[in-house]
């Protein structure tokens, strides 16, 4: 069954090593602060802030990533077509690798920004599973 998914797998992984990279560097532009406190942001930082941008960067990850490692999850157990779960999984990686880069690269309080086209593209991927896998279920 693995082998299979192998595609869609490792776009799972890809994903979740951008998470880690996320982690990574959140944590090590926080503790570059000349005030640093262990686990808290200072509320006053904003996107003017590295600190901040990599703070959210990984929160917003972490708050969208049960949104498409669930379904993909259940798409794998209930043999939904390989192919199209593997474009849908990598359209979404390419999607947060984007955002991630252009969230640490710009600073802007501007809305939208340039990363929330690439935000926009990896909800929409994962909607379009989400739908795609009921149609499956049905």
């Amino acid at each position: 069954m693995f082998v299979t998914y192998n595609l869609a797998i490792w776009g799972l992984w890809f994903i979740l090593l951008l998470l880690f990279i996320q982690s990574f560097v959140a944590t090590l532009a926080h503790r570059k602060q000349t005030h640093y406190v262990p686990g808290v942001v200072d509320d006053n930082l904003g996107h003017h802030s590295f600190v901040f941008r990599s703070h959210r960067t990984h929160q917003n990850s972490l708050e969208n990533l049960p949104l498409i490692v669930f379904p993909s999850l259940l798409a794998i157990m209930v043999g939904f077509d390989p192919s199209t779960l593997a474009i849908i999984v990598w359209i979404y990686a390419i999607a947060r690798l984007f955002h991630m880069v252009l969230y640490y690269a710009i600073a802007t309080e501007k809305n939208p920004s340039p990363r929330s086209y690439f935000f926009m593209i990896g909800w929409l991927a994962c909607g379009v599973l989400l739908v795609m896998l009921a149609i499956h279920l049905l």
